[in-house]
């Protein structure tokens, strides 16, 4: 991936995708200031320089809970007798791989890791906790915190960008 610099149109872009990416392209572009042609070419440019990594639909828990049920979310703390990086390298990976397991945090100081994770039910959070903590011989300190209630979710990066029209000129 190339580095790339960010002007103002590129942080508006941002700003405006972070908000809703589904806009369309000649929406995206009235909403920056830009021209259609201009908005398709830089937003490729992010996509190809990794600056936006995917696109993705925000699901609402509590609407899709009389369906699917709320299930648990889990704050996980992990802590590892081995620190090496092979070690927190393999144990990333294993997690990475779980589709239960949403993030996965390196933190310092403290634990080793911090994960958020989501099972059905307490049953499959035990299963998910067999197959990825207690089955790791390296995995010391398990401390797991269940979500009694979500206030906030999202998954928007600060840009503080200018939304005004740029200078006439």
């Amino acid at each position: 991936m190339e580095q790339i610099e960010l002007d103002d149109i590129d942080l508006r872009l941002l700003e405006q995708l972070q908000n809703d990416a589904s806009l369309s392209n000649l929406e995206l572009a009235q909403r920056v200031f830009t021209s259609p042609p201009t908005c398709l070419r830089r937003v490729k440019r992010l996509r190809e320089a990794g600056v936006i990594e995917q696109q993705v639909a925000v699901l609402s828990a509590d609407t899709l809970a009389p369906m699917l049920g709320h299930g648990l979310t889990a704050i996980v703390e992990i802590s590892l007798d081995r620190q090496g990086a092979e070690w927190l390298d393999a144990f990333e990976q294993r997690v990475q791989g779980d589709d239960a397991v949403q993030q996965c945090y390196r933190v310092s100081p403290g634990p080793d890791f911090v994960l958020v994770v989501h099972a059905p039910d307490m049953p499959q959070y035990h299963a998910l906790a067999q197959r990825l903590f207690t089955s790791d011989a390296n995995v010391r300190n398990v401390k797991a915190f269940f979500s009694v209630k979500r206030a906030k979710f999202g998954a928007r990066l600060p840009l503080s960008p200018t939304l005004k029209p740029p200078a006439a000129g």
